[in-house]
């Protein structure tokens, strides 16, 4: 039998221009990292017949657009998302694309969201973890979150550095821990400002199997409960993160899908791989470790769970 076709919702590209204002901005090692990896749709496309992929939703990765003038943020923001759009319009069966918001840019982001998502036909929208120390829950995005409940957008979360990461990382990559500290903080934070309970529309997608989340819910619970961090009668923390969407980029076996999975369940777990910025190889690998993997409970096959889910989250169903 022919496996069924992943659909990648977690894949990255870069440009020239995005890398060249990156660098501008003094970033040499985003996040990190050893430098900036290259990207091709021509790749891409090799990497997914290759692995069984067959759809890939393209989106900039950490550290975002916004390298400290809103200005530029903007003009950065509707460079790479018509650039993911003219490739998504070439390859419209293979690609999908998540648009790029110059947050903490309130007011540029909705601009720029209304165009990506009208204009443009972009499949959702992309944010980081948090935006130069203004993570989700913060007030002052709450205009950005009524507009993309009202539309019912898909909200893809990328991990970035946390403040003080230099401090933090201990001269690792942050991507190895602190993106997976960052997603559980940010999830937190739009958790007890209340975000997810006012905005149940939006359809979040977090990566990396939660981060941290799967240990930590219950413990958030706890405090929300008996500490006073949230409205007592607030659906509990471990439903309201169920309601989430989640991809397993990254090491999702053998340890960490099963964990998310008696988290959350499987119901809105999606494939991601993490590609460009984790080499091919990598994907390779990753990609066999879901396929060996023991099936869940409730599809025959990884693939067939992840594919359904995902045919499910692009369907609008939000319930």
């Amino acid at each position: 039998m022919t496996p069924t076709g992943l659909v990648d919702v977690h894949a990255h590209f870069v440009t020239g221009g995005y890398v060249t204002a990156a660098r501008s901005a003094g970033i040499e090692h985003p996040d990190g990292m050893p430098g900036w990896p290259t990207w091709s749709a021509e790749h891409h496309l090799d990497l997914m017949e290759r692995s069984g992929i067959e759809k890939s939703y393209l989106s900039i990765s950490s550290p975002g657009v916004h390298f400290g003038d809103d200005g530029a943020a903007r003009g950065l923001a509707r460079e790479v998302n018509e650039f993911g759009a003219r490739v998504r319009a070439e390859h419209p069966r293979r690609f999908g694309h998540f648009a790029s918001l110059p947050l903490p840019d309130v007011e540029g982001a909705l601009a720029e969201a209304a165009h990506a998502l009208d204009v443009l036909g972009a499949d959702g929208v992309t944010v980081e973890s948090n935006h130069h120390g203004v993570y989700l829950g913060d007030p002052r995005l709450e205009p950005l979150w009524e507009d993309l409940d009202r539309r019912a957008a898909v909200v893809f979360v990328h991990p970035t550095s946390p403040p003080h990461a230099d401090d933090l990382g201990l001269g690792r990559p942050r991507p190895m821990l602190e993106f997976l500290f960052d997603t559980a903080r940010t999830a937190g934070d739009l958790l007890f400002r209340g975000v997810l309970a006012r905005r149940p529309r939006i359809r979040w997608i977090l990566t990396h199997g939660g981060g941290a989340l799967p240990l930590l819910a219950d413990r958030m619970e706890l405090f929300r409960t008996h500490f006073g961090s949230g409205p007592a009668d607030a659906p509990s923390a471990v439903e309201q993160l169920g309601r989430l969407w989640y991809d397993m980029a990254g090491t999702p076996f053998p340890r960490q899908i099963p964990a998310f999975a008696a988290a959350f369940g499987t119901e809105r777990l999606l494939y991601g791989s993490d590609y460009c910025w984790t080499p091919v190889e990598a994907v390779f690998a990753q990609v066999a470790t879901v396929d060996s993997a023991p099936g869940p409970s409730d599809a025959a096959t990884w693939r067939d769970l992840t594919t359904r889910n995902a045919h499910r989250l692009f369907t609008a169903d939000t319930r």
